[in-house]
């Protein structure tokens, strides 16, 4: 299969900021532009594709070889661009090196000439030759093709010719004839020019190389100022073919170099004038300042005039080979700015506030412990293969779906946490339209659940998310056993609500849709507590949070809905006398919760379930029964101020999503003395969830209209 653009692309850009150690980088671009199957994830494959074997090998043996493909590939582009230009310039300098040659041997042979005006002829002519260099090359290419009218364009040859006077009809002859000797005697001065004055030589030839390499970035890099939208000047680049665009930008050099070719043979001409009238002495002294004054403004003029064009004359782009990295500027106030999505403020700020920190071996030494047991447990597939992913039955969207036995108790904890927002927090619905929520309804009612659940856990102060970057923080060693998992988690930490909520919001996919929602909400729920904490909270501290078969304790249980990890459900602390004046402190629930529990333990008198849990602040309840959680909910909240008076009839909804329920169930109870007659007294074909209901209401009374009991 071959691979597409955008994978290569992507997965450079991966290797580049892997190489770079940018975790946080790599796992916010997993996030928005995951990987896919084709993906490549071998650097030897990425080079294969990219065919960049020989420039890895040559980039390998020097002394500071280049980390990454991206920077020994754009390092490679650079070096051609570069010798192209070098090659351009060396030209240039040649062809202008001929044309000096040919000035000054004009000036010698005439009878006005003495020799410092030929030495000051000469210092000119390199000067100039280094600003107009470039544009008359480009000149004379251009005329090679369309060769100008007569009179438009007259090369220093026949400007040469001009100077001549009657009384030296063979000069242009002795030119000619003595061609080849003259240019060897300019480069023998042009020797002895560069060894006496050298710093003025290599400040012109620096200053030439470097505008014109800082005109190729800028023409790379950046473009003019756009006095229009960015959209229709890109629409207008396109609709112009290429071949219009260069003979535009050679008709406009061609003009610029007349301009400049001008410009330096007017100067000349007044110079030697000035020159044959002064006094050799004298004159040459008076003339001096001044002449140094026109130098001067003749180079600014140049200067300007290259300036200009670095501005709007973009280069050759075949000759460059990066047409797509050619960018423009924009002015703050584009109309087009405004369609670009604007991040919000309070996301911007919740992001760079709450830098993450990658997971370290101690920590998840001691969650492993106080989870499993030991850090050489790992943690089952029922628990890693546990999203928190919503049903697409119609009747029961509301409903988490939970795909193997074992992390229930997480899962029907967020359950009820997830319906108290639907039922009692949603205000754009009522009714049963509570229960059939859109697929963003029920996301934002996930995301508040698991951010009470945190704060709550953090006791309202702090609280700690913990998020899979897909990169390994640390290498597994010593005495523990990897599972692959938690070397990849990033732990957030935020101290306001707010904050909380935007950081689940950005990372929602992770919990309902990836394969560790469960774990990673776990994780950060102890974490939220802290490891400390959790410990205290138990009554033995050797006890683990994830029991025998992966199913959770009471512990994680009380964690998720009160924020405490005790390892009992009745009200209050309670002391036992353990003898010889010792006591025993048991730790149970303290104040009122606002999801409760039922346990079909209470039943059989195993625990006993307190006030705080049956009688929450709202009417939803964890059930536990036969060692499995599930949910009971009731969709009138005044259901726990109308109690005991009299028969009373209300309807409760139950739901378990390990049970493939495929229906929704309403259990209309009735409770009262009037029920105690219709109740059957063969405890074994009572279902266990009646058994459950009965520890809540005495002698109540369930009908499952139509659905079969769940026994």
């Amino acid at each position: 299969m071959v691979a597409s653009v955008e994978e290569v692309s992507s997965s450079l850009v991966r290797e580049y900021l892997s190489r770079k150690g940018l975790k946080r980088t790599i796992a916010c671009m997993d996030e928005e532009h995951p990987r896919t199957e084709t993906s490549i994830n071998n650097r030897s494959l990425l080079r294969q594709v990219l065919n960049v074997e020989d420039l890895y090998r040559k980039n390998k043996v020097k002394n500071s070889p280049l980390k990454t493909l991206l920077e020994i590939i754009v390092k490679h582009h650079i070096e051609r661009t570069e010798l192209k230009n070098d090659k351009i310039t060396t030209t240039n300098h040649e062809s202008g090196a001929l044309q000096s040659v040919q000035t000054i041997s004009l000036t010698a042979k005439s009878p006005e000439a003495t020799p410092s005006m030929i030495n000051e002829t000469k210092t000119e002519d390199n000067i100039t030759t280094a600003f107009a260099v470039n544009k008359e090359s480009r000149l004379r290419s251009n005329t090679k093709k369309n060769p100008p009218s007569k009179g438009a364009c007259m090369s220093p040859c026949s400007e040469g010719d001009r100077l001549t006077t009657p009384n030296q009809p063979d000069m242009a002859h002795d030119l000619e004839d003595q061609k080849g000797q003259t240019a060897m005697a300019f480069l023998q001065e042009d020797d002895s020019f560069i060894q006496g004055e050298p710093e003025k030589n290599f400040s012109i030839n620096e200053t030439t190389l470097r505008s014109r390499r800082n005109r190729i970035k800028r023409g790379m890099m950046a473009g003019p100022i756009p006095q229009e939208s960015n959209r229709k000047k890109q629409s207008r680049r396109v609709d112009m073919s290429q071949p219009l665009l260069r003979k535009e930008e050679e008709n406009k050099l061609c003009q610029d170099a007349l301009l400049v070719t001008g410009l330096h043979k007017k100067h000349l001409e007044s110079s030697l004038t000035e020159i044959s009238s002064a006094d050799c002495v004298g004159g040459k002294q008076q003339l001096l300042p001044e002449r140094r004054q026109s130098e001067n403004s003749f180079k600014k003029v140049g200067q300007d005039k290259l300036k200009i064009r670095k501005v709007n004359v973009r280069p050759n782009v075949a000759d460059l080979d990066m047409s797509e990295m050619v960018l423009d500027d924009i002015d703050d106030d584009d109309d087009d700015l405004r369609e670009l999505p604007q991040v919000p403020l309070q996301r911007t700020l919740a992001e760079n506030n709450n830098a993450g920190r990658p997971m370290d071996q101690h920590t998840a030494m001691e969650l492993k412990a106080v989870l499993l047991g030991t850090s050489l447990n790992c943690f089952s597939v029922e628990w890693r293969n546990q999203p928190f992913t919503f049903s697409e039955i119609h009747d029961l969207r509301y409903g988490i779906v939970q795909r193997k036995g074992g992390p229930c108790g997480v899962l029907a904890t967020l359950q009820a946490f997830v319906l108290k927002k639907l039922l009692f927090e949603n205000t754009e619905s009522t009714g049963l339209q509570r229960l059939r929520p859109s697929n963003t309804a029920r996301r934002k009612c996930l995301v508040l659940a698991v951010a009470e659940i945190l704060w709550r856990a953090g006791r309202e102060k702090q609280a700690t998310v913990a998020i899979n970057s897909g990169a390994n923080h640390f290498t597994p060693a010593g005495h523990y056993r990897s599972d692959r998992m938690l070397e990849k988690i990033i732990c957030f930490t935020v101290d306001n609500m707010k904050d909380l909520q935007l950081l689940l919001e950005q990372h929602s996919e992770q919990f309902e849709t990836g394969a560790l929602g469960c774990i990673l909400l776990t994780i950060s729920a102890v974490l939220s507590r802290s490891i400390e904490n959790v410990r205290e909270d138990m009554d033995v501290p050797t006890n683990t949070l994830i029991g025998a078969h992966g199913y959770c304790t009471q512990e994680l249980v009380n964690l998720l809905l009160c924020g405490r990890a005790v390892s009992n459900v009745f009200d209050d602390d309670m002391e036992l006398d353990s003898g010889n004046g010792n006591t025993t402190l048991l730790k149970g629930i303290k104040g009122c919760c606002d999801i409760g529990l039922l346990s079909l333990f209470e039943h059989y008198n195993i625990v006993k379930v307190g006030v705080y849990l049956k009688t929450p602040q709202y009417p939803i309840w964890v059930v536990c029964s036969e060692s499995h959680f599930s949910v009971l909910f009731c969709l009138q909240r005044e259901l726990l101020t109308n109690e005991d008076k009299g028969l009373e009839v209300f309807d409760l909804y139950y739901y378990d999503g390990l049970a493939n329920q495929q229906e929704e169930i309403r259990l209309t109870v009735s409770v009262g003395t009037s029920t105690r007659s219709c109740q059957d007294d063969d405890t074994d074909l009572i279902p266990p969830l009646d058994l459950c209901i009965r520890t809540r209401w005495r002698d109540a009374v369930v009908n499952w209209n139509d659905t079969e009991p769940i026994l």
